[in-house]
């Protein structure tokens, strides 16, 4: 078993503007006033934060079962549905990981939408989800320069996508020590801060990456769904 927590600074991380742009509604141009300007506050504030982070565990012993939809990996099974399965298919060992952009960006934005300009909000909490996914990137590059020589990963997947129960992030953080980088599960399975990612990654010689395959998704809050 492997494992390590990554801390990051916002200027490590690569934040696509153009999608960005894409996901606030102006795809193929510069954004107007004044969400230009509340994006900028929001980027400026983002690189105050100190406490984005990621955090993962590979477990070696794994059992992938395509026909019923599920994979058992640290004695535990999860029943993540056949196209998540198929994605993971020639893995060798599964990347169980959490990500965070800490819980400042999300109480921000929160404070904002509540106030007297949502939009200003709106923009803040885009940006704080685009954090998490720029830290999950940005730790994936990083396992696969550090780790994984001659090994190839998958995209990364998650409990309430491509089918798989959100329940099963119960199971998920019962793999890692309390609070892994400050996050915690509510009773229904939300992640605390909001702005968290977690999920599994297959890592193996065969195994291929490919982008996520939105047609077979029935997620309508998924950022990428929203591009294509």
């Amino acid at each position: 078993m492997i494992s390590k927590q990554y801390n990051f600074e916002f200027v490590e991380l690569t934040l696509d503007l153009p999608t960005i742009h894409s996901v606030l509604g102006f795809p193929d141009s510069e954004l107007p006033d004044p969400f230009n300007e509340y994006l900028g506050e929001a980027l400026d504030f983002a690189a105050q934060l100190t406490e984005i982070s990621a955090c993962y565990r590979i477990i070696d012993e794994i059992r992938l079962d395509p026909s019923s939809g599920s994979f058992h990996a640290g004695g535990k099974t999860f029943q993540v549905g056949k196209t998540v399965c198929k994605e993971l298919r020639n893995a060798e060992q599964l990347m169980f990981f959490v990500c965070t952009a800490g819980k400042l960006i999300s109480q921000k934005s929160a404070e904002l939408l509540k106030g007297d300009d949502p939009a200003k909000g709106y923009i803040f909490d885009q940006v704080g989800t685009f954090i998490a996914e720029a830290a999950s990137e940005r730790m994936q590059k990083l396992i696969q320069e550090e780790l994984l020589p001659g090994k190839k990963i998958t995209n990364r997947y998650s409990p309430g996508y491509c089918h798989w129960n959100v329940a099963d992030q119960h199971l998920l953080f019962s793999l890692f020590p309390p609070a892994p980088c400050g996050v915690t599960l509510t009773d229904s399975a939300l992640m605390n801060p909001v702005k968290s990612i977690s999920g599994v990654i297959g890592i193996g010689k065969e195994v291929h990456y490919r982008d996520y395959p939105c047609a077979l998704c029935l997620s309508v809050n998924c950022i990428y769904r929203k591009l294509y």
